[in-house]
């Protein structure tokens, strides 16, 4: 996957209100990555999530730190990749060698039960080692839905809570936003 480079300067905050712009100011200066604290940035399809993970990615690659960026669905593949050839652990301890890791879209895609366990896994070999930053569209009484079963997923919510900055962004998709606004008599229509 490409990433395309955002930053928190880039960011809207006029348009995105319902998360305090100084809250994530300070989580810029990095004091998360040294405490081994997570970062999980909770809403709707196009109200943010991805631009701050990405931003807070950004400045912890400025500032020297090792950052990782998957997908969900990136991670999943690559851990059954690694049952190939039996190296699932030395996969998740490769992984896990950088500073930060984010895993960006949990929620839109349903995991299996080796999707399930590799997860928790993941999770469980992080907790208080790393830092995680995850972005997912449903809130946490839904993730059970996601997970094979819901005691998975309930492990992995109490590793990734316990240290961890909650925020809960609101609103409507900031890529359509302009696409359900009519143009106005001096614009063009499409």
């Amino acid at each position: 996957m490409t990433l395309t480079i955002k930053t928190l300067d880039q960011f809207d905050f006029s348009y995105q209100t319902s998360i305090n712009q100084q809250s994530l100011y300070d989580l810029a200066e990095l004091g998360f990555i040294e405490a081994k604290e997570n970062i999980i940035f909770l809403g709707p399809s196009g109200v943010g999530k991805s631009h701050l993970s990405t931003a807070l990615g950004v400045a912890a690659v400025t500032a020297g730190y090792t950052v990782r960026f998957y997908t969900f669905t990136e991670l999943v593949d690559e851990l059954y990749s690694a049952l190939v050839d039996g190296g699932l652990s030395r996969r998740i301890d490769s992984i896990l060698k950088n500073d930060l890791i984010i895993l960006d879209e949990l929620g839109y895609v349903s995991m299996d039960e080796t999707a399930s366990d590799h997860i928790f896994q993941f999770v469980a070999q992080a907790y208080e080692k790393r830092s995680l930053i995850l972005t997912s569209n449903l809130n946490f009484a839904e993730w059970g839905t996601l997970f094979s079963n819901t005691s998975t997923a309930a492990a992995v919510l109490d590793r990734l809570l316990h240290h961890a900055h909650v925020f809960n962004l609101k609103g409507d998709s900031y890529r359509i936003r302009n696409r359900l606004i009519p143009p106005s008599k001096d614009e063009p229509s499409e």
